[in-house]
């Protein structure tokens, strides 16, 4: 995911237009390593922009060369030497994006929106108060970001568009897995890459496609007075033209703090339960009982998780047992 501050991302989109088609392709195949196939030269640059860690790491690319660098502080109206080096103009430019491009993006800018990165779920909001958060907002972006990505792994669906990685977690992200299929079962994942992992694993090797439901019953969102967003959601499990039954999930989401505007996972737990072992008269739309202050009740249980109390709280929050109990029943059947 981009680290650019979006006056560096205004200012190396410029910048990067001084080069040629063929140098935006060679660029781009080299901050991304190939993993990623351009459409076009937009395309390209967007890629780029996304990849960098940072305006420094991007200018310093060789590909990106001194004159480029030169003209486009010449066209802004800076004057330098024309002897300067290289890694001078750099620090120039980054001078530049700091003390003029700033102000003139925070003239200019649009109202508050949300988007979401290729890599990373990124709500693209300036004003950083977590009260004035539109949470309803954030966590309907964040499913459509997620499973999108997600189930884009999915081989049924042709090549993915987009990267999945242990990048969109925090190092220490727990997933919590519940399934009831032909057998019963619950297994604790730690780790960013072993998290990445098992999710991937579902729909790159068991081809399952997760259809999350986001109308007002399936979707629930909450947050922590310590800056924890929760994420309750319900959907079906299909594969290929068949509906394997359905699952329920809960994200914690915190805002990274080096990052602007960008949240990563903290923790999720997943529930996927088996037609043959649905409740009868279950909905084929399931839906979340889980109101917000149930969720953030979920919040406190986890901040006591090291006690056996702690444990214990959790399971009632999570609905242990069947997990049936979690998922409203309706009068339309699978």
């Amino acid at each position: 995911m981009s680290g650019l501050s979006s006056a560096e991302r205004e200012g190396c989109r410029n910048l990067l237009g001084l080069l040629d088609d063929d140098e935006i392709m060679a660029l781009c195949d080299t901050v991304t390593n190939r993993l990623v196939q351009p459409e076009d030269r937009q395309d390209a640059i967007r890629a780029i922009l996304v990849y960098s860690q940072s305006a420094e790491e991007l200018l310093r690319r060789k590909k990106v060369h001194r004159d480029n660098i030169f003209k486009y502080l010449a066209s802004q109206g800076v004057i330098i030497p024309p002897a300067t080096e290289k890694h001078s103009l750099i620090q120039r430019a980054k001078d530049y994006w700091t003390k003029h491009l700033q102000l003139k993006l925070k003239e200019t800018a649009e109202p508050v929106k949300a988007s979401v990165d290729i890599r990373l779920f990124q709500q693209e909001k300036e004003d950083k108060n977590a009260e004035k958060i539109d949470f309803r907002q954030l966590g309907e972006e964040f499913c459509h970001w997620f499973f999108e990505l997600l189930n884009s792994q999915n081989p049924f669906l042709g090549p993915p568009q987009n990267e999945w990685g242990p990048q969109h977690f925090w190092h220490d992200v727990k997933l919590r897995f519940y399934y009831k299929t032909s057998e019963q079962s619950v297994i604790d994942y730690h780790g960013a890459e072993i998290v990445s992992l098992r999710l991937l694993s579902l729909v790159k090797e068991e081809y399952l496609f997760l259809s999350p439901n986001l109308d007002s019953h399936g979707l629930k969102c909450a947050s922590s007075p310590h800056g924890l967003v929760m994420v309750g959601v319900a959907g079906t499990v299909h594969r290929g033209n068949a509906c394997l039954g359905i699952f329920e999930q809960i994200f914690g989401l915190i805002r990274c703090p080096f990052v602007e505007n960008t949240w990563k996972i903290k923790f999720i737990n997943l529930r996927i339960i088996g037609e043959a072992s649905l409740a009868p008269g279950t909905s084929m739309k399931p839906a979340i009982t889980f109101e917000p202050s149930d969720l953030e009740a979920f919040y406190n249980t986890v901040s006591l998780c090291a006690t056996s109390e702690g444990r214990h709280n959790i399971r009632q929050a999570l609905g242990s047992g069947t997990g049936d109990q979690a998922l409203c029943s309706g009068n339309e059947t699978f």
